[in-house]
């Protein structure tokens, strides 16, 4: 019978799984099969570890007191929330601007896994992740008879003997974050690195123009594929870029008026907490009643659909430009305020990604601002501009049944994000994307113009699809959207604050960065429930077009393709952040998207 090397009742230190530190457990029983230990942390946590992450805490003590004497060794650590000695100002400026080693440095966390917040040092508040059963307020008196246990699940207090050596060594931390960017990347290249950078660049506004092209054809069946290219000069008309211009000034003042209320943003990595204008829903119900008096006055919204093209084209020349300029100020942006992802050192794929997580005009939130107002309003704007046109051109005194269907399902959709616009802090792009021409050019282009292809198609190709087809697309619409809903909803609430009694009834599993995963409610069902909503919605949206062409379906396609690349980024940064955690989180939750397919 193997024999193990510690008892049940002995005291050690084992390694808290996915990370590098060690924690004072005591041995519960031994799996001679697996040679793994199963122990239990100080708050009551009870893990299974490897033979190889468990220690004598005797020759623990003896192996961190030799290392803590290089100062050059010693790494930067978050303060647990229960330690209130407060920091010099010159310490704190050196902590914020430390940059992470290379053995600790975190990946960035996916934007759409279920996770809560990791603890955070913010006016004093340490709220963490709740434990399931656990009684907060036992747990916190027997902190005050006991400092060390003063701590949650996931913030365990660092060693004493540590205390000194990085005291010693904040000056040498200070100056090496002056040398080394604190956003150097870490991560793998995403979208094919900096081959697939100069690939999407050129790829990008060809296809949004091929399609287009397409879908003005009178046939527009893939054997007509590729369309004639028209005139170079027809796709440019100087009107079409002032209107494109006055929208998004426009957008703009609506965003920087005081009204609505002023969010917090999640954590970022140095701990701040941006503001944000969140008055989405004013702003769409101020650029209703703006273009109910234009049409008033007299304004041809069938300009849209007749100047299709020339507004596609001033809007990607707005994408490029803003582009240039948030690269080229993101060149004296302080290393804090890069967006790792973005920080290659590559132009060209830095050009792509980003490298400035949250660019910033005296409060005016850029990446926010282009996320949520032009490029969404612009697509209802587009839609009901395709609504005129289809009546005006096919001789109809309303739009036609699939576009009326279109159109409110697509402007449920819209109004439903800026209704939530607080849940969109909280999101991958908000969080960890920098504002590149990846984004730019996906708020002011892609969406306004190729989200509203099934209306585009539909005013030169009226379809009558069969009752049972268009009940089939309302109850798609229904199910698709009561998903995203729940689920987002769900989401939010537990990233903002994993205590709140409305969620007292989910289950999650800890990590070892502080962030727990959801495995129950929607997001014990797939990993990415939301995205089970939006695939369904997309397939609401085709329906109505009829099955006879390809191209209204593209969003639906696109969209497919979309998250099957997310997803491999989400799993491949979760496994990298998350370690065992991931991995039993996937074993809990099996499936990614579509229950028991895929």
């Amino acid at each position: 019978m193997p024999t193990s090397r510690f008892q049940r009742g002995d005291s050690v230190m084992g390694r808290w799984p996915g990370s590098s530190l060690y924690y004072e457990v005591k041995v519960l029983s031994f799996d001679g099969a697996s040679r793994q230990y199963t122990v239990v942390y100080k708050d009551g946590t009870e893990l299974e570890l490897k033979e190889q992450d468990i220690m004598n805490i005797s020759s623990f003590q003896h192996r961190s007191r030799s290392r803590s004497r290089s100062p050059g060794r010693r790494r930067s650590r978050s303060r647990s929330p229960a330690r209130t000695t407060r920091r010099s100002s010159s310490r704190s400026a050196a902590a914020e601007k430390a940059p992470p080693s290379s053995r600790e440095a975190k990946p960035k966390d996916s934007g759409e896994g279920c996770l809560s917040p990791p603890p955070q040092v913010n006016k004093g508040n340490g709220n963490s992740s709740k434990h399931e059963g656990k009684d907060n307020n036992a747990e916190s008196k027997r902190s005050e008879a006991d400092p060390d246990r003063n701590q949650t699940r996931y913030n365990l207090r660092r060693r004493k003997e540590d205390a000194a050596p990085e005291a010693k060594s904040g000056e040498l931390q200070q100056k090496r974050s002056e040398e080394v960017p604190a956003a150097s990347v870490l991560v793998p290249l995403d979208y094919g690195g900096k081959i697939g950078a100069v690939f999407w660049l050129l790829f990008l506004p060809v296809w949004v123009l091929l399609v287009l092209l397409q879908a003005g054809l009178k046939d527009p069946s893939l054997t007509n594929f590729p369309p004639p290219l028209p005139p170079l000069e027809s796709l440019w008309d100087p009107h079409a870029l002032g209107l494109v211009l006055l929208w998004i000034l426009f957008q703009a003042l609506l965003y920087i008026l005081p009204v609505g209320k002023l969010s917090d943003g999640m954590p970022l990595h140095s701990g701040q907490r941006l503001k944000y204008r969140t008055n989405g829903f004013f702003a769409a119900a101020a650029s209703l009643a703006a273009v109910a008096a234009a049409v008033y006055l007299g304004a041809d919204l069938t300009y849209i659909h007749s100047h299709f093209l020339q507004l596609a084209t001033a809007s990607f020349l707005v994408s490029v430009l803003l582009s240039v300029f948030l690269y080229t100020r993101s060149r004296l942006a302080a290393p804090e305020e890069l967006a790792a992802g973005g920080n290659s050192g590559n132009v060209l794929y830095d050009f792509f990604k980003g490298r400035e997580l949250n660019p910033r005009l005296r409060g005016f939130d850029l990446k926010f601002f282009c996320e949520m107002r032009p490029g969404l309003l612009g697509w209802c704007l587009i839609n009901v501009g395709l609504a005129l046109a289809e009546m005006k051109q096919q001789g109809l005194p309303a739009p036609s049944c699939p576009m009326v269907l279109v159109i409110v399902f697509q402007l449920l959709y819209v109004l439903d994000s800026l209704w939530n616009e607080e849940a969109v802090l909280t999101t991958m792009d908000l969080l960890h994307e920098g504002f590149g021409f990846m984004l730019a050019f996906g708020d002011l282009v892609w969406v306004p113009f190729t989200y509203s292809l099934q209306a585009y198609y539909l005013v030169g190709h009226p379809t009558s699809p069969s009752t049972p087809l268009l009940a089939a697309s309302v109850g798609l619409q229904l199910v698709g959207y009561y998903i995203f809903r729940k689920s987002n909803s769900e989401k939010n609430r537990f990233r903002r604050d994993p205590t709140d009694p409305q969620l007292a009834h989910l289950k999650s599993i800890p990590t070892a960065t502080g962030r727990s995963l959801l495995v129950s409610g929607w997001w014990g069902v797939v990993r990415h429930p939301n995205y089970l909503g939006d695939l369904l919605m997309a397939l609401a949206w085709s329906l109505p077009c009829g099955l006879s062409h390809l191209l209204p379906w593209h969003y639906l396609i696109y969209f497919s393709a979309l998250l099957l690349h997310r997803g491999s980024r989400i799993t491949s940064a979760c496994m990298r952040t998350y370690g065992s955690a991931w991995e039993e989180y996937c074993r809990t939750v099996p499936y990614r998207i579509v229950p028991g397919v895929y």
